[in-house]
C-alpha cells in the first residue's frame, strides 16, 4: 500500500480531488463538441504514429549503413509503437 508522497499528500485524496474538479468543469462547460473529440482522436493518433515513424527511420538508416536487412528496423519500429502507446496512455490519463 502506498502512503503519502514527498509533498505529504495522499495519492487517493489527490485522485478524488482531481475527479471532483473534472466533474465541476464538465457541469460548468457542458458536453464537449464533436470537433473536440475529433481533435483528441487526431492528437492521440499522431502521438502513436510519430514515434513509430522515427523508430522506423532510425532503424532503416542503421540497416542501410551496416547492411543488416531489417535487423534494426523491426525492433525500433516496435519500440516506437510501444513508446507512442505509452505516451498516449499517459496523455489520456491527464485528460
Amino acid at each position: 500500500m502506498t502512503g503519502p508522497d514527498e509533498a505529504g499528500e495522499d495519492p487517493l485524496l489527490r485522485s478524488v480531488q482531481l475527479r471532483a474538479a473534472r466533474e465541476r468543469r464538465a457541469r460548468r462547460e457542458g458536453p464537449p463538441s464533436t470537433a473536440r473529440y475529433l481533435a483528441q482522436i487526431g492528437t492521440l493518433g499522431w502521438m502513436i504514429v510519430v514515434p513509430a515513424l522515427i523508430g522506423l527511420f532510425i532503424g532503416r538508416w542503421i540497416d542501410r549503413s551496416f547492411g543488416t536487412g531489417i535487423f534494426w528496423s523491426a525492433p525500433l519500429l516496435m519500440l516506437g509503437v510501444g513508446l507512442g502507446c505509452w505516451s498516449g496512455w499517459r496523455w489520456m490519463q491527464k485528460q
